[in-house]
């Protein structure tokens, strides 16, 4: 039950199997973990340089486990839904024998209370209901969900009849146990998702547990699901799969070409659900120039053909990124494939209790690691491209720098853009020191010695960009500012006169011109930043209080107007 909702997605990307046990069938253990072994030996025959995904569910992650311990020579990725690794904790063990000396005329109460157990009835009657209804009309379709589902509750007796229960816990019991024993051997990649209110299972002690245990293996944590975590609102596997990057077409992943857009779903919860308030908070404005150098509102001035190069300043946390993808989705109905410090996708630091998080969504959006072969992948195929050469020691800036950038002498990008006839828009954004405050900076934690440990240790580990750059441009220790949040202003962002690189084939070949180039569109973006600076103090709406006001009037979806450029 649990492809039911996902099916649809999974098949856009995957040819889609499923494992179906009849309800009478008696095939024990070893038996089904023969049948499932013997088709993906055939699927690997068939296509021996694809990878095999096994989605494992409860149960099904104890077979989906056993096989990739029999078989570390296959190319195999388990993505393991609550699994059943942890039956001999169930909450359920002290009541089971009293289930089992029922009298057979209670059959019905069994399966009747496990209902309870297994899911959050309301999650799962959500599914279907928009989430954009007004809340009386929200809370009748709910009622009437579920209200239909309480007959599929009395049903369960005729599905899953006594002898076929206990047979199926009898199952659980043997399968989790021969898995227990072989999970050292286990080599593949592996996804856990984990619900924090599964009353079936102990999945979250569970995932602490399979983390520490399995080679491979990195979680996502869903705090407010039950056990039928599939079966509830609010959770697309697929988009989970391409949110830690765990999709791939062959041997290893390549962020450029196994990279899949996001969906109109996908879409619709990012930015119409998950991050409404935020837009609604800081009202965007997004303003370009054409190439006559009129700047105008929206996105006029920017190609509708790549390949293009955005460059600009990185914001203090990259706090410009969400809106900046949103308008290009929603107006250029393009992807910009935002290129980010390599730190950010190698999961390194990640817990066994791991919820979805703002990496998940970068990966989701076009986010990936900067390296000259990816850069050179996205150009060839003609893509929009953001690059910010001040990377990691510009997005965590110390106390007054603000908009002030930290670029490499290195004009490496100049010269490949060139190379590809690139289209090169610089870029300036201003809008971080209207809604946060840095309070505590690189140079204040360094002086406290438990935080200078902590981040002593994370760049130990975590891969060095830009080593190479001497001086204040080149230092780029990660660390964690501390932050407080401000009545929040308004962001700004505009995007410069587009400069065409096609037939500038002196800059690939002398550095000098490659220099004097880069050094123009560094001057540039500082020029951009300054004019946006100016020019917001002219803004009437800036303040959120202006633009409440104004969209309480007009409604919430008007656009508010601003500064006349």
């Amino acid at each position: 039950m649990g492809l039911i909702l996902h099916h649809k997605s999974l098949g856009r990307v995957f040819e889609v199997r499923c494992l179906h046990i009849p309800v009478n069938d008696r095939t024990p253990f070893e038996g089904l973990l023969q049948i499932v072994e013997n088709s993906i030996k055939y699927e690997h025959v068939m296509s021996p340089n694809r990878p095999i995904y096994l989605v494992g569910d409860s149960f099904g992650g104890c077979l989906a486990l056993s096989v990739a311990a029999r078989n570390p020579q296959l190319d195999l990725v388990l993505i393991l839904i609550n699994p059943a690794t942890s039956f001999a904790k169930t909450p359920l063990q002290p009541i089971l024998p009293v289930l089992e000396a029922m009298p057979t005329e209670l059959h019905v109460t069994v399966p009747y209370l496990l209902s309870f157990v297994m899911g959050d009835p309301v999650k799962m009657a959500m599914v279907n209901i928009e989430n954009n209804l007004p809340p009386p009309e929200t809370l009748q379709k709910l009622s009437d969900s579920l209200t239909s589902m309480l007959p599929l509750l009395s049903e369960l007796a005729d599905i899953i009849p006594r002898d076929t229960l206990f047979w199926k816990l009898k199952l659980l019991k043997s399968g989790a146990a021969y898995t227990n024993s072989r999970l050292h051997a286990v080599q593949a990649e592996v996804l856990l998702l984990a619900s924090g209110n599964d009353n079936l299972l102990p999945s979250g002690e569970e995932a602490d547990r399979l983390f520490k245990s399995l080679k491979n293996c990195r979680v996502r944590y869903f705090k407010d699901n039950g056990h039928t975590l599939l079966l509830e609102d609010g959770v697309n596997l697929l988009s989970v799969i391409k949110g830690v990057n765990m999709y791939r077409r062959g041997r290893q992943h390549d962020p450029v070409t196994d990279y899949i857009p996001p969906t109109l779903s996908e879409f619709k919860k990012t930015f119409d659900e998950d991050q409404k308030l935020f837009h609604l908070a800081m009202s965007p404005v997004m303003l370009s120039t054409l190439k006559n150098g009129k700047i105008v509102r929206g996105l006029a001035g920017v190609p509708d053909q790549g390949p293009v190069l955005f460059v600009g300043y990185h914001a203090l946390m990259g706090i410009e990124l969400t809106p900046l993808y949103e308008e290009f989705l929603r107006e250029k109905k393009t992807i910009v494939r935002g290129m980010a410090h390599p730190f950010l996708f190698q999961g390194k630091f990640e817990g066994s209790r791991q919820e979805l998080s703002r990496t998940d969504e970068i990966s989701m959006y076009g986010g990936l690691p900067v390296t000259p072969i990816n850069m050179y992948k996205l150009f060839e195929r003609n893509q929009f491209v953001l690059l910010y050469p001040g990377g990691v020691r510009e997005a965590l800036h110390r106390k007054g720098e603000a908009y002030k950038l930290f670029w490499p002498d290195q004009p490496e990008f100049v010269r490949m853009a060139a190379r590809f006839g690139v289209t090169v828009i610089p870029f300036g954004f201003v809008g971080e020191d209207d809604v946060l405050e840095l309070v505590a900076d690189y140079n204040d934690q360094k002086n406290i010695p438990y935080l200078r440990e902590w981040i002593e240790s994370i760049n130990q580990e975590a891969q060095r960009v830009r080593d190479s750059v001497k001086g204040e441009d080149g230092n780029q220790d990660i660390y964690l500012p501390a932050l407080l949040p401000k009545v929040p202003g308004r962001f700004y962002y505009l995007f410069g006169k587009p400069i065409e690189m096609k037939g500038m084939d002196n800059v690939v070949r002398d550095r000098k011109t490659a220099n004097e180039l880069y050094l123009q569109i560094k001057s540039e973006v500082e020029n951009l930043l300054s004019y946006l600076k100016r020019k917001r103090e002219e803004d009437p709406y800036r303040s959120i209080t202006q633009r409440a006001l104004y969209q309480a009037s007009w409604g919430a979806s008007a656009q508010v107007p601003t500064f006349e450029p």
